[in-house]
């Protein structure tokens, strides 16, 4: 598959992301007060925030990560699909969602559903983006990097069939 060649513009620059993200992370650490954390990174687009996110939280920490599926294109389908999930348990244990962004709410609900059944002392969210116009959750954000309107963005982890995660800026797509 040949990369498609599209035009953009930037939004946010690597370091007003980094800012904001340092912020997070304090956030975070004094929320959990020295409690160990399981972050849970929701693949693929996820991995870089996450990545960044934890380095900034100080505090005793695990990684894992579940993904699912539910864009084709620049369209959600409306349809979660579970494509990787949880290799530990996550019974008692504080758990902070990581996603990347949250556009309708769909995925999000679907994926805070499934984790409450396995138990955790507590379940938050963390999401680099979100798109409060477009939201039909029923579920509340902890941890917002950015709002955001409903264009189309990628970069920063965020993909066009699965071209352009590694920019390291966030740019909304123009055509």
């Amino acid at each position: 598959m040949v990369q498609k060649q599209i035009n953009f513009k930037p939004l946010f620059d690597a370091s007003k992301i980094q800012q904001r993200i340092t912020e997070l992370g304090a956030q975070i650490a004094r929320d959990y007060n020295g409690e160990p954390l399981v972050c849970i990174g929701v693949l693929k687009g996820a991995v870089i925030f996450m990545a960044d996110l934890v380095r900034a939280i100080n505090l005793p920490l695990s990684m894992e990560f579940i993904g699912v599926s539910s864009y084709v294109g620049t369209a959600s389908t409306g349809h979660v699909r579970l494509t990787h999930d949880l290799t530990r348990d996550i019974t008692g244990k504080h758990v902070l969602l990581i996603e990347d962004v949250i556009d309708s709410g769909v995925t999000i609900d679907y994926l805070l559903g499934l984790l409450k059944l396995r138990n955790p002392k507590s379940l938050k969210v963390a999401t680099f983006l979100s798109k409060p116009e477009a939201h039909q959750m029923h579920h509340h954000l902890d941890y917002v990097g950015f709002e955001i309107s409903r264009e189309f963005v990628i970069g920063y982890g965020l993909d066009l069939d699965q071209y352009y995660r590694n920019l390291p800026y966030l740019a909304q797509v123009t055509d």
